[in-house]
């Protein structure tokens, strides 16, 4: 640590965030108080996967901009320290909201949590990727096209089993693009509970968890965050599908599209089902990734294993959203 940062930092205590299955974060304390400490996972990684390197490069060129991030602090590429690359970023103090329903908040607090998160999504599409130096920090062409070829062969690195409703996705997608007419900043997972809210208001103190950011086309953010409105409620996560929303105060699909075309000068939003698709079959490749690890023996979380129980359900699903595609 004395390295990293120049200084004489002690660290006092270290605790291991709850949940997530990607790169491992923790709560430090340190004698310059505390922060968050985000690193690699252990074992053998996916090329391309995990790139925590990146994951602070975007932080840090975004913390000056109107896009709410935690504050950088410190990066660190080699191993020597603690096994892995990894950077410290400061500890953001806040609300995190697990469940889409919001079941903590009255009907009047529900809408304006939602907007603000529309609003941010706006702010981050808004940014020239040039102007904050990122202009290189995502390969030219059709995002899409390029997503694709990406999570195929990342399943094909992690494949255990043939499974025919994947085998399916990987041949219809790539023959069915969308055209993309923008690029922007990708966060890659925004969902309401990547967001850290201000304790007593409506307001984004950071957004989170940014491993799966690029330049890209900004309807994949959007149509990632809208299929949580086409996806059924449990009892844990961002889902909303089922729910009475007019009652809950929770804006509806139609609610959120109409702000965000309106925020980034669009006229309307195409056909989802297509989006759907992809988000789900991305899913499929990022959980069979994580249960080659569980596997291996190298999981970041107990429950990998469990997970992979939903690989082929989340393929049938991918599949139904491809058969009500307007191609």
């Amino acid at each position: 640590m004395r390295s990293v940062l120049g200084s004489s930092l002690e660290l006092t205590a270290i605790e291991k965030f709850a949940g997530g299955q990607s790169n491992p974060t923790y709560r430090i304390e340190t004698s310059d108080g505390e922060m968050v400490l985000r690193r690699k996972p252990f074992g053998k990684l996916l090329p391309s996967a995990h790139a925590v390197e990146r994951e602070h490069r975007l932080i840090e060129a975004l913390h000056p901009t109107a896009v709410p991030v935690a504050r950088p602090i410190a990066l660190y590429e080699d191993g020597d320290v603690i096994g892995a690359p990894f950077y410290l970023m400061e500890k953001v103090d806040g609300r995190t909201f697990w469940n889409g329903a919001l079941p903590e908040c009255t009907p009047e607090e529900r809408s304006p949590l939602y907007r603000a998160m529309i609003d941010a999504l706006a702010s981050l599409h808004a940014i020239d990727p040039e102007d904050v130096g990122l202009g290189d920090f995502g390969a030219p062409g059709n995002y899409f096209a390029r997503q694709v070829g990406r999570w195929t062969k990342q399943y094909r690195a992690s494949e255990t089993e043939e499974i025919p409703e994947v085998e399916r996705l990987i041949e219809w997608l790539p023959a069915t693009l969308p055209q993309q007419d923008r690029v922007s900043i990708i966060h890659g997972d925004f969902r309401i509970d990547n967001m850290i809210y201000a304790p007593d208001r409506p307001e984004i103190l950071a957004i989170i968890d940014w491993e799966l950011s690029t330049l890209g086309d900004p309807l994949a953010d959007f149509a990632y965050l809208a299929m949580n409105w086409a996806m059924p409620h449990g009892e844990r996560g961002a889902q909303l599908d089922g729910l009475d929303l007019r009652e809950l105060g929770i804006p509806t699909l139609e609610d959120v599209t109409e702000q965000y075309c309106k925020l980034t000068g669009r006229s309307s939003i195409p056909d989802l089902n297509w989006f759907f698709a992809y988000n789900l079959f991305r899913l499929v490749c990022i959980i069979q990734g994580i249960r080659k690890r569980a596997l291996d023996g190298n999981a970041s979380n107990a429950n990998a294993t469990a997970a992979g129980a939903r690989i082929v359900p989340l393929a049938q699903q991918a599949c139904a959203f491809a058969d009500r595609a307007k191609i």
